[in-house]
């Protein structure tokens, strides 16, 4: 189980999910280049650099293949690791994916997150800023250009793989319209949603989170979507 963080982010915010999940899989949650303790390129990788250095980071532990979980812009990579390293790939789980196609400009994004801050939980911001910094304001645009031009929606409906989509009520980054609509375009997609839950569930609602995620990842692939298949948007 490799877990894939979010624009301008690093794996420290997924060590509660990870610690959730731990019992149950093998969990990696390694920082993408140019964020967290990796190292810093010059400028920012593309969505796509960053899936081929995930590949090559997988090729290096000797990890053949697994299952993913990605936040936000980890989401992304994702989508493009399924489709140009696709042996690499299990299953995947695409948590509060982005950009939404209709608001993908910064400010909306920055409005969002504003939204979005009194339901996670408040050490989610110290996290997040200590991580920004480390990062740089121009690595975090330079990435968020190459998210915009990514067009993560019009790639879905080549992903083969399994794939649940997830999406928490209080996500007022990413609008239940958008990720309806990319679960539908995945073949083999199903979406649930959590109640109460905003974009970064991963950290603020982990138990919740788990809860979903585990008959998705711990059922052979032909099965992984039969609990989501008479109800193809599930609560938890």
């Amino acid at each position: 189980m490799i877990l894939v963080h979010g624009l301008g982010m690093s794996s420290r915010y997924m060590i509660p999910l990870a610690a959730h999940l731990a019992p149950h899989l093998r969990v990696y949650a390694p920082d993408l280049p140019g964020f967290g303790l990796s190292d810093k390129p010059p400028r920012a990788l593309t969505v796509r650099q960053l899936a081929d250095a995930l590949a090559a980071w997988m090729r290096e532990l000797g990890l053949e293949r697994a299952a993913f979980v990605g936040n936000s812009l980890g989401c992304e990579v994702l989508v493009e690791l399924a489709l140009v390293h696709p042996q690499r790939v299990d299953r995947l789980v695409l948590q509060g994916p982005t950009p939404d196609p209709e608001a993908r400009g910064l400010a909306r994004q920055i409005a969002g997150f504003f939204l979005i801050a009194p339901f996670e939980r408040w050490s989610l911001a110290w996290v997040a800023l200590r991580d920004y910094a480390r990062s740089g304001v121009r690595r975090y645009l330079q990435t968020l250009r190459s998210m915009v031009d990514n067009h993560i929606g019009e790639k879905a409906s080549r992903v083969s793989q399994p794939t649940l989509v997830v999406w928490g009520t209080r996500d007022d980054i990413v609008p239940h319209a958008f990720v309806t609509s990319l679960a539908a375009s995945l073949p083999r997609g199903r979406l649930a949603v959590i109640p109460g839950a905003a974009h970064g569930i991963n950290y603020s609602h982990p138990e919740a989170l788990t809860a979903v995620l585990l008959p998705f990842l711990l059922a052979p692939q032909e099965d992984s979507l039969d609990e989501y298949s008479l109800n193809p948007e599930n609560s938890a």
